[in-house]
Formats: structure tokens, sequence, C-alpha cells
């Protein structure tokens, strides 16, 4: 046993890079399955309407910690055996998917149906009027609360430890154990989220502020 140092300091770092890592990996993935769940909950087809709004409230009403345990322990029992990173890498995917998608739905729905309807009498079709009309104007009331969800992606990566994959959570463990300092070690642990969400929470409510300016 010995006492809290720069060397635990330095190991939790080397653990928040790891939790940046996989919150990137969720972010990006989520964010391309998320936008083609958003277009297909606003789609003119009934099928692909009802398919992927049961498939956003069946990921939305698991736990994270159920599907975490889907992806690492599940897919071992017909032989896919995946790393904790790749495991909790698509985990984090999919639920992040399931909230961006419903999100950005709501700022789709949320462009006045006028809009849709003087892109359609410029003779426009489907496909110009979502890309070239709607979605930029559904992206300036999505970017502060996508921003905001990234907090919870990060804070969220530290159910990942549950299947051995060493984030700053589980790191924080590991360096406890060793040291027996569960004040000092956590407080550090907080400190190294408090840098990492901090600053998106600024971010998301400034530009809430400044779109917001934008739009008045």
């Amino acid at each position: 046993m010995g006492h809290f140092n720069l060397f635990h300091v330095g190991f939790l770092l080397q653990a928040a890079q790891w939790t940046v890592l996989l919150s990137l990996l969720a972010f990006l993935g989520g964010g391309v399955l998320g936008l083609v769940l958003a277009l297909c909950r606003v789609s003119r087809h009934r099928a692909l309407r009802w398919l992927s709004a049961a498939t956003i409230q069946l990921v939305q009403g698991t736990p994270l910690l159920v599907i975490l345990f889907l992806a690492y322990f599940g897919l071992s029992i017909i032989g896919l055996q995946l790393a904790p990173l790749v495991a909790a890498g698509i985990s984090l995917t999919v639920y992040a998917a399931a909230f961006l998608g419903e999100i950005w739905r709501g700022c789709i729905e949320a462009v006045p149906r006028t809009q849709w309807e003087a892109a359609e009498c410029l003779g426009l079709n489907r496909f110009q009027q979502l890309f070239r009309v709607i979605l930029p104007q559904a992206v300036r009331m999505a970017v502060p609360p996508t921003v905001g969800f990234m907090v919870q992606i990060v804070k969220n990566t530290s159910l990942a430890s549950v299947i051995g994959f060493v984030e700053l959570s589980r790191a924080g463990n590991l360096v406890n154990n060793s040291t027996f300092q569960p004040f000092i070690v956590f407080t550090t642990v907080a400190l190294f989220y408090f840098c990492l969400c901090y600053p998106l929470s600024l971010a998301s409510r400034h530009l809430e502020r400044r779109l917001h300016a934008v739009r008045t």
C-alpha cells in the first residue's frame, strides 16, 4: 500500500484519454446512426417510421448497463468475443444513436411546415427539400442539445468498467485499491470528469444563447 502520488495521477490521466476516445467513438458512430434514425422518423414511408420509432423506444427503454452486458457477454455465446473497447464502443454507439435520433427528429419537425411547402413550390424533390432547406434550419436548433448530450455520453462511459474496460472510473477504483485513500482518489477522478464535462456544458449554453439571438 502506498500514498497517492503523481504516478497515480498520471495513470488516471491516461485512463481519461481512453474515456475521451470512447466518448468520441460513441458520438461519431451514434451521430451517423442517429441521423439515419431521425430521417427514417420523418420519412413518408410508414414502415420506416414504425421501425425507427420501435428501435428508439427499445433502446431508450433498456438500461445502458444491460446493453453493455449483451454486447460483451451475450455475443460471446454465439462465438463473437469482443474486446472491452469494441463492446463498449458498440453499446454506447447504439445508446447515443437512439437519443440523438430522437433529438434530431424533434428539431426537424420543429421547422415550420411552411418551409416544406415553400421548397415543394420551388420544384424540389424530397431529398432536396431535406438537405437544402430543412436540415440547415434544423441544425441550428439541434446544436445546443447535441452538445449537451455529449456530457451524458462522457459520464456514461463510466459504466464500461463493468466489462473490464479501464476508463477513468475503473482506473480510480484500481488506484483506490492500492492506496486505500478513497477521498483523495475519487475527488481527483471527479475533477477529471469536471474538466471534461464543464467545457461542453459551457459550449452548449453559449451556442443556445447565440443561436437563439440569431433566430430572433
